[in-house]
């Protein structure tokens, strides 16, 4: 484990590592410095600009954009023709944007294809963008732009195109980001020494807590990959962490640097107390946190930071690594000396494949402490945080081995992760080159993952994983399909016709396959005519009921919900129709469709409860009449007196329903409901809303025996379950005497063996004596055993010649202290085998 550990490096309280994700094998000419650079998040591709100097201004060749896997491998490149750009960026859904100097934007998916351009606007043309920032926020990939006569124009969302120009700023800034709060997008910038937060509205002066008043003007800033942490880097080499909100601070630091850093990026992981950011000169590479120390890395090349959700990925032109928080349950497995229930149960599984005695001390050293089931969970845990899949192995033989010893282990989070980890060490093999971390890829979610594959064209990898991990057909092999028809409806040069029957012949009736989700994207294309008759090959009428409603036909619609069966289909055509029809247009629908109004009944029933008894008497319906009235005496009325002529109501309609049973029950709990109301007045005591049984058990409990006694006959109780019930509460409350002069008020119906049953239950062997001379032969020997008299059941067994009773009685011998009672009943059963 000390070997394992050699590249840990200790930061406050925490550790961080180091390691290589992949050699890059691109063959670059130029060095990074010379390229515009954008690295997609979640490991995603790297797009470069090549001939760019670092000012932005071509270096004399052309230019040529390349895009390439995270392992270096191309994708795809073109020469560039277009105009000077300034600025790269990926979108959520992986396309490339290149923002050019006149405040144009070019959209370009993953093989170089030209998609779609838009522009920032007028003002931006007139005056050229000096900077650009492409953010994601819930709301889409957003651009940002500076222009040179220092003024911010953004976009929120480039698929929803809304430009915003906002108000003047003081001077051109020092350093920006963009910050999105509240479910707004706004712009933090420095001029000088003074930070600004600029909104849609005003420009405000920020004054971030406890900053030195000596850290003099800003050279930089970052917003972490969540939108919560913001830090700044000071002319002094000061470095200050917080909250994005400017409302906290949570560390400084001294760098001891004055020369502003040429990437400063937050490194820190979800839920993690520590807060990390990682700045990067040229040859140095500086990790600072919750610490008056730093973590440095020398660098050998030109690289370049990209941030993710648990860390911080770094390239250059031979290598890319990842630099990231070591987890909790792997500082605990793996920490020098850790006695850690996982770190044990990984020594005790490696010392049992040697065959050494050593894995049944730890195991038992584990067991003992009660935390085999903790050490299990942290193996699995670590095993996902592990890069190199030996390790993974490793961790989850312990697991594995661990859970063999656990009598209720659920087996589910071990086969998730074991499934997980092998899609992930695919995607990360070097000729896919996507490095997702499990936690990048929980965050992720396996149905992007697939989109991503298909976006790269690995159509057999993604309908692989799709098998394997047994996706539904709708999650898995279907949207990879499908992928192909959503776009084919986009085609404008072909007839809704033609397009649908290629689509049809193409995918033809292959399972999972859905043609409603084709035929939205038709629709949301404008294309009304070809989601109709995509809609023909759906076979599935649930399917199509969304679509039937955006599309305004929603009496079709209700009728294909019904047919499909899918009660929560009828609930939203339902609601749908209530919101779009009168009333009287609405009712006359429903009686046409009796599925949907018996569904609309349902929803009555929780939400408009007088609704619900309108439609009932309009169909003399006294059954649900009275089942309307039961409910109400329980969930509307609050006094005695309404609940009991709700309830009163319930057996006139049960009457006239002629359900005698109901009526007779209803009838019986308007009884118990009015003794319970009058036993509270008396004794000033809850008791309403019990049932019968506890209503009796909890007056027992009080001492109130002729009250028991009343309710019993009152209600016919039967005379089994009242005796039982009797003398349970009795015992409970340790009422030794009634309970004995109970048992000879009359002969017991449930005989006498639990009288001792429940003496033993409160631990009173003498009182439990009291009764074995009363219980019936067949029931001696079980009565002599729970009072712990095994001489006397030995007696009993032998008496009753019964050879199963006698093996009863030896197995609750103790052969060092009961010989002698062993040695009789042996005697006894010799003597029976020789007759």
């Amino acid at each position: 484990m000390a070997c394992y550990t050699a590249n840990w490096n200790p930061l406050g309280s925490v550790f961080y590592r180091k390691f290589d994700l992949y050699s890059m094998d691109w063959n670059l000419k130029e060095d990074l410095r010379d390229c515009l650079i954008a690295p997609g998040p979640y490991g995603g591709p790297i797009a470069l600009l090549k001939n760019y100097s670092a000012k932005g201004k071509s270096s004399g060749l052309r230019p040529v954009l390349e895009i390439y896997t995270a392992s270096g491998l191309p994708l795809s490149s073109i020469p560039w023709k277009s105009g000077q750009v300034v600025q790269l960026g990926w979108t959520v859904t992986e396309d490339l944007l290149c923002i050019q100097e006149d405040g144009s934007v070019l959209i370009y998916d993953l093989f170089c294809g030209f998609k779609r351009h838009f522009s920032m606007g007028n003002e931006v043309f007139q005056h050229h963008v000096v900077e650009a920032r492409v953010f994601h926020t819930e709301y889409g990939t957003g651009v940002a732009i500076l222009t040179k006569a220092s003024r911010f124009t953004l976009t929120t969302n480039i698929d929803d195109l809304k430009l915003r120009r906002m108000p003047d700023i003081p001077g051109p800034p020092s350093c920006w980001a963009v910050l999105f709060q509240d479910r707004a997008t706004m712009i933090l910038f420095a001029f000088g020494k003074d930070l600004y937060l600029l909104d849609h509205t005003s420009c405000s002066l920020m004054v971030p807590p406890g900053m030195n008043p000596l850290a003099g003007s800003y050279l930089a800033m970052s917003i972490s990959f969540n939108h919560k942490l913001l830090a700044l880097f000071t002319e002094p080499g000061y470095i200050w962490m917080g909250s994005s909100s400017l409302k906290e601070k949570f560390d400084d630091h001294n760098s001891s640097i004055q020369l502003s850093p040429k990437q400063m990026v937050w490194c820190t992981r979800p839920r993690s107390k520590q807060h990390a950011v990682v700045l990067m000169w040229d040859r140095l590479l500086m990790l600072v946190g919750n610490s008056t120390e730093s973590i440095q890395f020398v660098l050998d090349e030109e690289s370049y930071l990209i941030p993710e959700l648990d860390g911080v990925r770094i390239f250059s032109r031979s290598t890319h690594e990842f630099l990231h928080e070591i987890t909790g349950a792997t500082e605990e497995i793996f920490k020098i000396a850790s006695m850690a229930p996982g770190a044990l149960l990984l020594e005790a599984q490696k010392e049992y494949e040697k065959a050494s005695q050593k894995a049944d001390e730890y195991l038992r050293e584990i067991k003992d402490k009660g935390l085999l089931s903790e050490a299990v969970t942290q193996c699995i845990e670590a095993a996902g945080y592990e890069q190199e899949p030996e390790m993974q192995k490793s961790l989850l033989r312990a697991a594995s081995f661990g859970k063999c010893f656990i009598d209720k282990f659920s087996p589910d989070g071990f086969v998730k992760m074991c499934s997980e980890l092998r899609v992930l060490n695919a995607i990360r093999d070097y000729q896919i080159g996507i490095p997702l971390s499990y936690t990048q890829f929980r965050q992720l979610t396996i149905e992007v993952l697939l989109d991503r594959l298909v976006l790269r064209r690995l159509y057999s990898l993604a309908i692989k994983i799709c098998d394997y991990l047994r996706l539904s057909e709708f999650q898995g092999v279907s949207r990879i399909l499908a992928h192909w028809a959503c776009y084919k409806v986009q085609q404008k040069d072909k007839s809704d016709e033609e397009i649908a029957k290629a689509i049809n012949q193409k995918l033809g009736d292959t399972p999972g396959i859905s043609y409603s989700e084709i035929a939205a994207r038709a629709h949301a294309c404008g294309r009304m005519e070809l989601a109709i008759k995509l809609l023909e090959y759906e076979p599935r009428f649930g399917e199509q009921v969304p679509l039937l409603l955006k599309m305004k036909r929603s009496k079709l619609a209700l009728s294909k919900a019904i047919e499909s069966g899918d009660t929560d289909l009828v609930y939203t055509v339902v609601t749908y129709l209530k919101n779009e029809l009168n009333r009287a247009e609405f009712f006359m629908t429903l009686q046409n469709q009796p599925v949907a109004l018996s569904l609309y009944r349902q929803f009555c029933k929780h939400q408009e409860l007088e609704t619900l008894k309108d439609l009932y008497n309009q169909d003399d319906d006294h059954q649900e009449l009275g089942n309307f009235y039961m409910r109400s005496s329980y969930t509307s009325e609050k006094r005695i007196e309404g609940r009991v002529s709700a309830l009163q109501s319930a057996v006139d309609e049960y009457s006239k329903a002629k359900n005698e049973f109901a009526c007779k029950a209803t009838e019986d709990q308007i009884k118990l409901l009015r003794m319970q109301h009058r036993l509270e007045d008396e004794l000033d005591k809850s008791y309403l809303d019990m049932s019968l049984h506890d209503t009796v058990y909890n007056l027992v409990m009080d001492g109130m025996f002729s009250k028991a006694e009343q309710f019993y006959k009152e209600f016919k109780i039967p005379d089994k379950r009242y005796w039982w019930l009797k003398i349970s509460a009795l015992a409970e409350r340790e009422d030794w005497e009634e309970m004995e002069k109970f048992s000879k008020s009359k002969k017991s119906p449930i005989g006498y063996l639990p009288f001792v049953e429940m003496c033993m239950k409160q631990h009173n062997r003498y009182e439990a004596k009291k009764y074995v001379a009363r219980v019936a032969p067949e029931q001696r020997v079980r009565s002599y055993i729970l009072v712990g008299d095994l001489d006397q059941a030995a007696e009993a067994a032998i008496e009753h010649k019964n050879e199963n009773e006698m093996i009863l009685v030896q197995s609750k011998c103790t052969p060092t202290t009961d010989s002698v009672i062993l040695e009789k009943i042996n005697r006894a059963k010799t003597q029976i085998l020789k007759k």
